[in-house]
């Protein structure tokens, strides 16, 4: 799995358009081939921050998603962005529940 991180900073004049604009992508990209899901965060402590987050099945779907016209949407958002946007692109290998927590504190 590959999940996509945009943390970006807007200014008060900006922030609910971009807010909106990334709201109308989420369904659209959600239904997309591999998308296993798509969410948008903002921080009411943390002034103009928006966080931007895309999982994908695997590098082919992520990047057939990052030519399409849909990310063309998103690549706009970031312009309007009043910093530099951090982008991230972690892949996950491995991934576990509650089993975790269990085994940690039954060691002794």
């Amino acid at each position: 799995m590959i999940q996509a991180t945009l943390r970006m900073n807007f200014a008060p004049q900006k922030f609910d358009e971009a807010i909106q604009i990334l709201h109308s992508i989420i369904e659209r990209t959600k239904a997309e081939v591999g998308c296993i899901s798509c969410s948008v965060f903002h921080d009411r402590g943390s002034e103009g921050l928006i966080i931007y987050e895309e999982k994908w099945r695997n590098s082919d779907d992520l990047q057939r998603h990052l030519r399409s016209d849909e990310y063309k949407n998103v690549l706009l958002v970031m312009e309007m962005a009043t910093t530099k946007p951090e982008i991230r692109f972690d892949t996950i290998t491995d991934s576990s529940g509650v089993e975790t927590i269990e085994k940690a504190r039954t060691k002794k």
